[in-house]
């Protein structure tokens, strides 16, 4: 198990199948692809020569390298073709019944020094491996969708697995060029152990009518810089294995957050599996189609919206970070600033961070010299919210603290005239808390920015159950005025984003906690594997371990689900004091500046 891996056989020539044999073929790798259904082989070597074909156009490789690589790809129809292989890698279909019984026939064709690697995501490899003849060769390796660009593979060691044989794949993998995890067998394992509750909180948030398809999607890839939206990517999966792999989750963790979203089995059973079937979430050009066209649910622009309230001068409470983005964004947009805060030199220090934002952007060329000036010269730096008396729109942005928020609302209330919409920025609290204080809630609306206000496109529109039709259409045509992307969620904790986003990253904490991965592989494993910008941990250093924390709690006090309690490692870090990057250490340690 310890020689080097040349000939490799893939049984199964599905997307993934195909995907593989193409990275080892590529990689010099003499490769036997094995599939029962001949048309499913034809189709993987047409792929082979469609992908390496584009390849010499790209000049990527030459034409004689293309040909080499045609040469190296071989299929077949029967399990017999693996008998010379070193490696087999199975990509069969995600049942027990049907991966034993390949593992059975192997066991009885390929050689015993031979490794056997399953493709699995959500099965056990232990149990496949128990039903070997030689359990010590069997492991999981787990390549992502399109195997041929994703630079992940998780390598999966049971406790029967030998480690010769996790050195040699894992060689492999490098040779590939691949960057491969070392994870412990349980469903999931590292990358979609994360994933999945993801993308099943979100199609329960879908399913529970609390925000659109669209909004959901939109949210996550604006306000967290996602390659795609949750919905989007499980028709890209396939609802269908989504369900399976949650199941799987499930059973082994017994946690909510993995029993699969009842819409997952309606859509499976109804055959809308996603793009594969051209209609799952969304509805596609055709089967295999890539392209969303428009069905009954798809919004129309404008329909039964009320008319909005006009806006042309804009309060702004607060003097940190956020409301200095959030003043820079609307006075860049046109609109008079009132810069309120607790005294004039904050105030005044407030209008300095914006000047020197606008500073840095005419510095690398984004903006003009004469806009800068135009915009500064909008924003009116004030040390009492007695200067909001005039405005059409005030927004707040002070400290997420119930208590001063109230506190701040009931002097909006005195101070802005009749009419004016009332905007806190808050991410975690309930906005009709603060709505209640005032004698006008239903001029009281949630506009949740995203930090840095000027470089973030997404904008919460929270509705609460009193706020007035055209209060929520002031906004929203208030967002379009200041280039944001407005989504619409209802008042309850997290909206959409916090609520999709900190479970996961409570999730990765665990996974720490519990010793099944290292920060290292888990940051690499979602970064690679998944698309993200930034790993958990990375991300939980830069937001604040108690800002985290504080936003779990909240979670968890709103929804009472078990799963969503804060992870005891992460309560410990800020027990310590440890609170990422702003105290030099959360999960890792930063140089002190």
């Amino acid at each position: 198990m310890d020689t080097p891996l040349t000939t490799i056989a893939v049984v199964g020539l599905g997307t993934m199948g195909t995907g593989i044999a193409e990275v080892l073929a590529r990689a010099g790798r003499e490769v036997i692809g094995i599939d029962i259904d001949e048309a499913a082989a034809r189709r993987a070597v047409a792929a082979l020569e469609a992908s390496t074909a584009r390849a010499v156009r790209r000049e990527r490789i030459t034409e004689r390298e293309r040909l080499d690589v045609l040469a190296r790809f071989r299929t077949f129809t029967d399990l017999q073709a693996a008998k010379d292989a070193e490696l087999v890698i199975e990509v069969v279909p995600e049942s027990y019944e049907i991966k034993q019984e390949v593992f059975r026939e192997l066991d009885a064709v390929v050689a015993p020094t031979a490794i056997l690697a399953t493709g699995t995501n959500a099965l056990s490899v232990t149990r496949l491996a128990a039903e070997s003849r030689h359990p010590e060769r069997v492991l999981g390796l787990h390549f992502f969708n399109p195997a041929p660009a994703m630079k992940l593979v998780e390598v999966v060691s049971s406790v029967l697995t030998a480690p010769p044989a996790v050195e040699s794949v894992t060689r492999l993998a490098r040779d590939l060029g691949k960057e491969p995890v070392a994870v412990g067998d349980r469903p999931g394992f590292v990358a979609d152990g994360l994933l999945f509750g993801y993308l099943n909180q979100a199609a329960a948030m879908y399913e529970a009518n609390y925000a659109s398809r669209e909004d959901i999607d939109a949210a996550m890839r604006l306000g967290c810089g996602l390659p795609m939206g949750p919905l989007a990517l499980l028709d890209l999966i396939g609802v269908d294995t989504a369900r399976t792999v949650l199941e799987a989750m499930y059973a082994a963790s017994q946690d909510r957050l993995h029993a699969p979203a009842p819409v997952l089995r309606q859509l499976s059973e109804a055959g809308l599996t996603g793009r594969k079937a051209g209609r799952g979430f969304y509805t596609y050009d055709a089967p295999g189609g890539q392209e969303v066209v428009p069905d009954a649910l798809t919004p129309v622009a404008g329909a039964g919206t009320a008319a909005g309230r006009p806006v042309s001068s804009v309060g702004v409470a607060g003097s940190g970070t956020m409301a200095s983005g959030i003043a820079e964004v609307f006075a860049k947009a046109g609109y008079a600033v009132v810069l309120a805060a607790r005294s004039t030199e904050k105030a005044d220090t407030a209008k300095a961070r914006i000047a020197a934002s606008l500073e840095r952007s005419v510095s690398k060329g984004r903006l003009t010299a004469g806009a800068r000036d135009e915009t500064l010269a909008r924003i009116t730096p004030a040390g009492s919210l007695d200067a909001f008396a005039g405005v059409d729109l005030a927004v707040e942005a002070v400290a997420e603290d119930m208590e001063v928020k109230r506190q701040l609302f009931r002097t909006l209330d005195k101070v802005c005239r009749p009419g004016a919409v009332l905007a806190t920025t808050t991410s975690s609290l309930p906005v009709v808390a603060v709505a209640r204080v005032t004698s006008r809630p239903e001029d009281v609306v949630g506009m949740h920015f995203f930090n840095p206000a000027p470089a973030m496109k997404l904008v919460e529109v929270v509705r609460t159950v009193l706020t007035a039709d055209d209060v929520h259409a002031t906004v929203r045509e208030v967002c379009a005025k200041i280039r944001k992307h407005p989504v619409d969620c209802g008042d309850r904790a997290g909206f959409i984003v916090n609520a999709l986003l900190f479970p996961y990253l409570n999730n990765a904490v665990k996974m720490v906690g519990e010793h099944y991965a290292s920060l290292d592989d888990i940051d690499a494993a979602m970064k690679l594997g998944g698309g993200y910008p930034m790993g958990p941990f990375e991300l939980l250093d830069v937001v604040g371990l108690d800002v985290s924390l504080a936003i779990e709690k909240v979670l968890y006090s709103e929804f009472r689900d078990p799963g969503l309690a804060p992870a005891p490692l992460l309560e410990h870090l800020v027990a310590a004091g440890c609170l990422g990057r702003k105290t030099g250490r959360g999960f890792r340690e930063y140089a002190r500046r």
